[in-house]
């Protein structure tokens, strides 16, 4: 390979590692002139790469949006991290298939001596159920959904959809995830009120292209916020708790997405939970060791009952009842 071409790719490496950059630091990395720069620059246009430049003080260079992806250039960490990516590429409904045309095509052209661990890694590693918490199936959703959403947070807009039938217009602004599932954070820009939606629940309707003015998160910590939503709100079923110990104790005992806590006294306190499943619950509420009263929803003490004549059985030897 000549000077040329081998300074081309590494200009075009550098490029793609992040999105700016000045005349100057790519002549320092690349070991040449500025004048250099600017020829490199023009050759790469020559081949079909969109190279943006600014000028003035500020100015520089950008790889620019082109009419089809350019020639990834990856080391070797990255080639191997992208591979294993696609390979455990799950919980986004629609992208298998895709998933693994990416896969076949990354694979054709991985260096001789990368192959044997992208091979050894797809042969050795299987994927055991990620909702394992839970007797609910495993949620997926539709990857338009999240391109929408995604679409209306990069852009500032209103987004409206259906909320499990419900009609919603909000202000998005943060897409997370926990375990298999998305969420979106969103403020109801007629009440104020912020909200935690979850992107399987979601059905996008037409785009508002309606711009709106960023209103800062109360906290602004979005994961925690979300944490405590769904604590309270983001499930199937929920559950509330008087339990005959402190609030401080029973939080050391739970996590931050199993419930929310409230004092009563200082012997005493109400936990709010959920999960996919009343099962679910009466399964987990006895791991919390402490002792408490079922305050709602009443079918929950039937199954409690159920779980505990279920669990003496097993304790006095398994006899059945005749």
């Amino acid at each position: 390979m000549s000077d040329t071409a081998a300074r081309l790719l590494a200009m075009l490496s550098l490029l793609q590692a992040r999105p700016d950059w000045t005349g100057t630091e790519l002549a320092e990395r690349l070991g040449v002139s500025t004048r250099t720069v600017r020829t490199d620059i023009d050759r790469l246009r020559e081949l079909g790469y969109p190279v943006d430049a600014r000028r003035g003080a500020a100015g520089g260079y950008r790889l620019g949006a082109g009419g089809k992806l350019p020639p990834l250039l990856l080391d070797d960490e990255e080639a191997v991290a992208v591979a294993i990516g696609l390979r455990e590429a799950t919980g986004i409904a629609g992208i298998e298939e895709s998933s693994a045309r990416a896969l076949a095509k990354l694979e054709q052209v991985l260096p001789s001596h990368l192959r044997p661990t992208v091979a050894a890694i797809g042969a050795v590693v299987d994927r055991a159920p990620e909702n394992i918490g839970t007797d609910a199936p495993d949620p997926e959703v539709d990857h338009a959904v999240l391109a929408a959403v995604a679409a209306a947070i990069r852009d500032v807009e209103w987004l409206r959809f259906d909320d499990r039938g419900t009609p919603r217009l909000v202000e998005p602004y943060r897409l997370l995830s926990w375990q298999r599932r998305w969420y979106l954070v969103a403020r109801d820009p007629r009440s104020g009120e912020w909200g935690v939606y979850r992107a399987d629940w979601i059905e996008p309707r037409m785009p508002t292209r309606r711009r709106f003015s960023p209103s800062p998160l109360p906290g602004g910590d979005y994961t925690a916020f979300v944490m405590r939503s769904i604590a309270m709100s983001g499930w199937n079923v929920h559950a509330r708790f008087r339990v005959a110990a402190s609030a401080e104790a029973v939080i050391a005992r739970i996590n931050p997405t199993v419930g929310v806590v409230e004092a009563v006294s200082d012997d005493e306190s109400v936990l709010v939970t959920g999960a996919d499943s009343l099962d679910t619950i009466a399964a987990y509420i006895g791991m919390l060791n402490m002792d408490f009263t079922v305050e709602s929803p009443p079918e929950l003490a039937p199954l409690l009952r159920t779980y505990a004549e279920r669990y003496t059985r097993a304790a006095d030897g398994g006899r059945l009842e005749t």
